[in-house]
């Protein structure tokens, strides 16, 4: 009864007004699992290929109708009538149907958005809770789940917000010691408090693709003062309630061989930047430093890491990019402790959870992130419970599309106890 009866694809836009896809997968029991595609705007250069129409007389060449037609004449054949249940199948039928390492043939967005709507159709066939359900994909037996931290993307620089600063993401982290519940009320006072310490500095408080302020503020230092300044305001500490954590994005700001940022005057070595980061740690404390060098510079990697690595998390992102052969280089390599999970970097489901799986005994903290192009759909947050995430990336607590993703946690949490 949980066999494929009918697949359904449209064009819908993503929450930065581009097109994406959304699917709907309805099982031969009527149940249906509906799944829309997430994208990024900073993409890292190993990331499986996006597939879009590049047809310039229409949303200037965003379009995804050559992902529609893909789905409808050689995906939906070869998938009708095969059970929901079988997953690994099912992604693999599609990956031998693509033949290519990086989904050039269908796209990693045409193979997502039926991989995650045939999960979803299937826990609600099993009616069990989608996290319950991806954690049996997954491999587990557990019965007890865990939330995991949020990460809140309070200030956007970057690609996120028109490189107004340098580096992508300011985060402020809770301590891990508290409820989700509470988490997530330091992470949306600490942003409303930060929107008036923005405004004390005559600075903008408009706000950037993933929900955080975006203003133009002399250098990344700078930055940081104004998260020093809003947590206190909102009445918590720095090192004890709430931890702060940078995503550099440092393949953006790498020029030839240097790095340019608003805090130096000239042009930096990537042993500039280490010590630059050695300095900002010092001072600050860092929880996870994301994407602190070039996505090929390994040995700066091994450098960074072998400095910084005991006691800030090192997270790779565009250096792996959920890519398990990437991954088992950084491994060997020696030069992370963590990385960050996004499924449309690979294009199944079953490839996400094998990525976390060489991560997790590998003893890599895992952090499930969001894109800056997003839906409503909440998918993310039962997969990041379901694999036993450690932290999460969902960008502020503001905007639809992120808050769904919170309120799906305050659901999830109201549930397990």
């Amino acid at each position: 009864m949980s066999k494929i009866r009918k697949i359904t694809a449209r064009e819908i836009l993503d929450s930065r007004g581009i097109p994406t896809l959304e699917s709907i997968i309805e099982l031969e029991d009527s149940s249906v699992g509906i799944y829309s595609v997430p994208s990024g705007t900073s993409v890292g250069k190993y990331e499986a290929h996006e597939l879009r129409d590049g047809d310039q007389n229409r949303y200037g060449g965003q379009g995804v109708l050559k992902c529609l037609e893909k789905i409808s004449s050689v995906l939906s054949p070869q998938l009708i009538g095969k059970d929901a249940k079988n997953q690994q199948s099912i992604d693999q039928i599609m990956l031998d149907l693509d033949g290519t390492h990086t989904k050039e043939n269908l796209g990693a967005n045409s193979l997502l958005c039926l991989s995650a709507a045939i999960a979803k159709a299937q826990a609600n066939s099993q009616k069990q809770p989608l996290y319950q359900y991806i954690s049996t994909l997954f491999g587990s037996t557990q019965t007890q789940f865990t939330l995991p931290t949020p990460m809140f993307n309070v200030l956007n620089g970057g690609m996120h917000a028109n490189h107004n600063l340098d580096f992508q993401e300011f985060m402020i982290v809770p301590s891990q010691a508290g409820s989700y519940s509470k988490n997530l009320k330091l992470g949306v006072e600490c942003y409303h408090a930060l929107k008036e310490t923005l405004k004390s500095h005559s600075a903008s408080v408009l706000i950037g693709d993933e929900g955080g302020y975006a203003p133009l503020l002399y250098s990344n230092m700078d930055a940081f003062k104004m998260l020093e300044e809003a947590v206190a305001k909102a009445n918590y500490r720095i090192g004890l309630d709430a931890f702060f954590s940078l995503d550099a994005a440092a393949s953006y700001i790498k020029q030839g061989d240097t790095y340019r940022i608003k805090d130096k005057p000239t042009p930096l070595s990537a042993t500039d930047l280490i010590d630059f980061y050695i300095s900002l740690n010092e001072q600050y404390h860092l929880l996870a430093l994301e994407d602190p060098l070039d996505q090929d510079d390994w040995d700066s990697w091994k450098v960074l890491y072998s400095k910084l690595g005991n006691d800030t998390l090192i997270v790779a992102d565009d250096l792996t990019c959920t890519n398990t052969e990437r991954l088992n280089k950084a491994i060997e390599q020696k030069c992370t402790n963590a990385i960050v999970v996004k499924p449309n970097q690979v294009g199944t489901i079953t490839q996400t959870l094998e990525a976390v799986r060489v991560a997790k005994d590998a003893g890599f903290k895992i952090v499930v992130s969001h894109r800056s192009g997003e839906t409503n759909d909440d998918f993310i947050v039962d997969f990041a419970v379901a694999c036993g995430a450690d932290y999460a990336k969902f960008g502020a607590p503001a905007r639809g599309e992120r808050v769904a993703k919170y309120n799906r946690l305050l659901e999830i949490e109201h549930e397990l106890s």
